[in-house]
């Protein structure tokens, strides 16, 4: 896969990212089935046939139970082939979230996840929305830490994964990287892809599958309808089955030719 610009970071990702929250937690998720949570080797063969089919991307979290500190332990290759998203502000404890967006919080965050992922710096940190967009952007200190651990060179880029129209406004204006979601049948945060691609800022798009519920034969046409939109950096879609991986590939690579009007 050819690698896409994310905004103005200088960072280049694959148009489709992995995430990994499978990897860890399978506690309240929305997905339509059960899952087990894959033992090492399955994990590593799955990070390993992602890295060769052009996947650089990595979405994780603390939310996610412990995907951080296995893709420290399990990453294959050499680290600084792979670009990965972490996050804060949730955290997912005792079977249930817990918020926390304040300035000490965020960074103590972030210093835990370079050691879990066993990195010198992240590629970049999202701020992991409660909901509420603009309190958290506006009246909490998580925005304040990441500028500043930005500026020591432990994040490369900043951002926030919204849950709203407002939200992901404003996270255009203020940060690097904006995480939306988007598919077909929700397209209510159009105006703030559209904003991003105005600003030059990183767009990632979060539910494009509808957490799993979309209709195996409607992939591609899903994809379509995302790379369609100018500005689209890259496609956050978790899995832990190589098939699909090598399916989720495949829809987007089409998807991309087909925007581009290339045969």
């Amino acid at each position: 896969m050819e690698l896409r610009p994310l905004g103005e970071t200088g960072i280049l990702v694959s148009p489709l990212g992995l995430g990994t929250v499978k990897l860890g937690r399978n506690q309240q998720v929305k997905y339509p089935e059960p899952f087990e949570i894959p033992d090492d080797k399955a994990v590593v063969d799955l990070l390993s046939l992602a890295r060769e089919l052009g996947v650089n991307l990595l979405d994780t979290a603390p939310a996610y139970g412990n995907s951080e500190e296995r893709l420290g332990q399990l990453l294959p290759g050499p680290r600084d082939e792979w670009v990965i998203v972490s996050k804060v502000g949730e955290f997912f404890e005792g079977g249930k979230s817990r918020f926390d967006f304040s300035y000490e919080t965020t960074i103590r965050t972030v210093e835990q996840s370079l050691r879990n992922l066993k990195r010198d710096y992240l590629d970049a940190v999202l701020i992991h929305s409660d909901g509420d967009d603009y309190r958290v952007l506006k009246q909490e200190g998580a925005l304040d830490a990441l500028r500043a651990l930005k500026e020591k060179g432990l994040i490369r880029a900043h951002g926030m994964s919204t849950k709203t129209l407002v939200g992901g406004l404003l996270a255009v204006v203020d940060t690097d990287i904006v995480m939306v979601t988007c598919n077909p049948d929700y397209q209510e945060e159009l105006p703030v892809i559209r904003a991003a691609d105005l600003r030059m800022r990183g767009v990632l798009i979060k539910k494009a599958l509808q957490s799993g519920h979309i209709e195996a034969g409607e992939v591609e046409e899903a994809m379509k309808f995302i790379f369609a939109q100018p500005g689209v950096s890259s496609v956050m879609i978790g899995t832990i089955t190589p098939n699909h991986l090598r399916d989720n590939i495949a829809a987007v690579e089409a998807a991309i030719k087909a925007c581009s009007g290339v045969a």
